[in-house]
């Protein structure tokens, strides 16, 4: 059977939509720059051990100020456990002066101010902009990407903006917040990157992974 991209993206989303009706970051936070800063550990990092990093220090830098008068060195001895922790300490502190400096210490809410930030690129931005300002941007990581690419939402994207600017062009703005997450989620438990566990899998009807 035949299916359109049209047709593929409907019943994918439609599955998703009854089926994984929660659906939102596994990152802990309590606002805006608590997000920031684990979406800035997260990269490299499960969100499970950046959990257990965020708690001490945002108990002791709940703030752009605090966390800005603060040094690498001493942020560092908090998030050595993470992968990368000193380039991360140096972003962190850089983050927080310039959101003091640029920002007048509030989390932006378009992309393009985001990546201003030290520490952030394009993914980064687009969880900040999507999870915090439930804007219509499509983070792409190792799962969006591979689930994309293997259900048939996208076709041989050779990097994250591809797949990014197809999702992006397919997926009702009002779903794109949430979609992020399915297929992450769906990616991290069911869509494994090496043993993918079809025989769980609810979309087996319209992937083109399964199918061939």
């Amino acid at each position: 059977m035949r299916i359109t991209k049209k047709e593929r993206y409907k019943k994918v989303l439609d599955w998703f939509a009854v089926n994984m009706p929660v659906a939102e970051t596994e990152l802990d936070y309590d606002d805006p720059f608590g997000l920031l800063v684990a979406v800035i550990l997260s990269a490299q990092c499960t969100d499970k051990r950046v959990n257990l990093i965020t708690p001490k220090l945002l108990h002791d830098y709940p703030t752009a100020e605090a966390m800005a008068a603060s040094t690498p060195e001493v942020i560092f001895e908090y998030i050595r456990t993470c992968s990368y922790p000193n380039n991360k300490s140096k972003h962190l502190v850089g983050m927080a002066q310039k959101l003091i400096s640029e920002f007048d210490g509030v989390v932006p809410d378009n992309v393009d101010d985001l990546q201003k930030l030290p520490g952030v690129g394009r993914k980064t931005a687009n969880v900040i902009a999507s999870v915090i300002y439930n804007k219509p941007t499509m983070a792409v990581d190792t799962h969006v990407f591979r689930v994309s690419e293997r259900i048939g939402l996208t076709a041989n994207s050779k990097n994250p903006l591809q797949t990014e600017k197809e999702l992006v062009k397919h997926i009702p703005d009002e779903l794109i917040p949430k979609a992020h997450h399915w297929l992450i989620l769906h990616g991290r438990y069911i869509c494994q990157a090496r043993k993918p566990k079809c025989e769980k899998c609810g979309l087996t009807e319209w992937c083109r992974h399964f199918l061939k």
